[in-house]
């Protein structure tokens, strides 16, 4: 059996996700960061040197990173459920909007957020990217979602799950006013029964 380690505020949320959609048995081990540093317990080091989450062991390997552990879960489903065949028309659609999640959208979105934690004085030598990078990558989802039900076309893929959950650090810092598209979709995401399972997992 599969055994999630989960951090508390971490992407193993998505982890969680996947492995309900897939109707996946799985163990979950959580791990709590600790409340003066938010940083991750030493548990979690022992686990695996990055000490960050999710990590999975299955059998003898252990694995490291979000993107790297949905590849490998969707590797385990046969019917090969939320993802498109590579035949598929939409297939690298699919692929563009898996790896979007955590090589364009997530630095500008999670650097919005530090830099709201901080004092500052005025504008600092960042803000301009940031501000630029975020619209780039919102008005992107927004038009995308104008024009289809999910992130990758017509049906639900692991690309939503990737997506979705920085899509929501960005709704509670404000990001997507006026994004009705992207709103609606948030809903109808977090409207699904797997999703809800997820739901108490910090």
């Amino acid at each position: 059996m599969i055994t999630v380690h989960h951090l508390n505020q971490s992407r193993s949320k998505r982890v969680i996700w996947l492995l309900e959609e897939l109707g996946m048995p799985y163990e979950l081990v959580h791990h709590q960061r600790d409340p003066k540093t938010n940083l991750a317990p030493p548990s979690l080091a022992a686990i695996h040197p990055l000490s960050k989450s999710p990590v999975i062991v299955d059998g003898e390997r252990t694995l490291c990173e979000s993107g790297a552990v949905m590849e490998y879960l969707l590797d385990q489903d046969p019917e090969q459920t939320l993802r498109p065949a590579k035949t598929a028309d939409n297939y690298y659609d699919y692929l563009e909007w898996l790896h979007f999640a955590e090589g364009s959208l997530a630095m500008p979105v999670i650097i919005n957020m530090i830099m709201k934690k901080e004092e500052r004085a005025g504008n600092q030598p960042l803000d301009g990217y940031i501000a630029k990078e975020l619209a780039l990558d919102i008005n992107y989802i927004e038009a995308t979602l104008s024009g289809r039900d999910y992130i990758a076309g017509d049906r639900f893929t692991a690309a939503d799950i990737m997506v979705s959950m920085i899509l929501e650090i960005a709704f509670v810092h404000g990001l997507l006013t006026g994004k009705a598209s992207t709103l609606a979709y948030l809903s109808k995401l977090q409207a699904r029964d797997a999703y809800k399972k997820t739901a108490s997992f910090g």
